[in-house]
């Protein structure tokens, strides 16, 4: 099997009117969600989209030959940082209910992760009320925790804070992983949301193995997007520090899981040889960004299935492992 631990809902354009129209009104209309029938949440994910190289979601998980995706929110569309709170809550809850419904839809094909209403304006207890809906009434697999809830406005607190541990108390409880995924970007940020992703992953890895939450939990299953951003390209500024502590720098990422969603051969050597190809899980994001054919190869972008095949020294286990056996392992499928 292949199992992809990076995948993205979709949803007809009713989803996102409704967004609109929260956004619009801000909140004085209620909350009440559109009603969007089986019918049209089955076709968002089998008609083709013209943002995704026009072929559907489905389209591209049965070329890729994926054979089990795990799906949460869109991350740019979460409107963490949007005010009142309550319309973070709604979009939230609302989005977790149609991924729960495309699991029921397309049985044994998808996995719900859940979203959580990260408001700043709300505690991080408050956000695992959702939290726990989505484990225990929804059957949802994992979480997705974005690290930055300003999106861009004000400085977030680093992972290693005692700001989060709420959360990370409540991963354990329930055993579940935590994908970390940044959402949004606005000003005074300088940087597009997708930049920001990457600068939001290597400042979590930065923290995380620079504090004291691995220790304190233990049990805590991070999954970190898009191979841990900018970490194992420039791990060599961090390798001296085993100098000066003790600990080498190596064995502190292997604390971390990371998902394979890069895009060309050579990054994703590098993050299989820095961390172990026993610490990567298959991630695509299909689709998403990388749903482009490429004019030199004609292959699209996000087919990473083609450039873990093209790597000569993987050997039969360990790419089974990146492909199949370490996700079933994390998530206890």
């Amino acid at each position: 099997m292949i199992i992809d631990v990076h995948g993205h809902m979709s949803a007809p354009d009713a989803y996102y009117a409704w967004k609109a129209s929260l956004l619009s009104h801000r909140g004085a209309h209620g909350g009440k969600p559109p009603a969007i029938s089986d019918d049209a949440l089955a076709a968002a994910y089998h008609h083709p989209h013209p943002s995704f190289g026009d072929i559907s979601h489905l389209a591209h998980l049965d070329g890729a030959g994926i054979d089990l995706q795990m799906i949460s929110p869109r991350p740019f569309q979460m409107m963490h940082s949007e005010r009142p709170a309550k319309l973070v809550q709604w979009f939230t809850e609302e989005t977790n209910n149609l991924i729960h419904r495309a699991t029921e839809l397309f049985p044994g094909r998808f996995k719900g992760v859940a979203g959580l209403p990260q408001s700043p304006d709300l505690t991080p207890r408050d956000w695992t009320a959702e939290l726990r809906r989505a484990v225990t009434e929804l059957g949802f697999v994992g979480a997705m925790l974005n690290t930055d809830p300003y999106e861009g406005m004000e400085t977030p607190l680093a992972l290693g804070d005692r700001y989060w541990y709420p959360v990370y108390e409540v991963l354990c409880e329930l055993d579940v992983p935590v994908l970390l995924h940044a959402a949004g970007c606005k000003p005074p940020a300088r940087e597009p949301y997708s930049l920001h992703f990457i600068q939001e992953e290597t400042v979590a890895v930065w923290s995380l193995v620079n504090s004291s939450v691995l220790k304190d939990f233990p049990a805590l299953k991070v999954i970190v997007s898009h191979g841990g951003g900018a970490i194992p390209y420039q791990v060599g500024r961090f390798l001296p520090s085993v100098v000066r502590t003790g600990v080498s720098y190596l064995d502190k990422l292997r604390l971390l899981h990371f998902d394979s969603c890069l895009y060309t051969q050579d990054s994703l050597e590098l993050l299989m040889k820095v961390v172990g190809t026993d610490r990567v899980l298959f991630g695509s994001e299909k689709p998403g960004t990388g749903s482009q054919l490429d004019p030199e190869t004609g292959r699209w972008f996000d087919d990473i299935h083609l450039l873990i095949d093209d790597i000569a020294w993987l050997g039969e286990k360990e790419r089974a492992d990146v492909l199949e056996n370490n996700a079933r392992a994390l998530f206890q499928l």
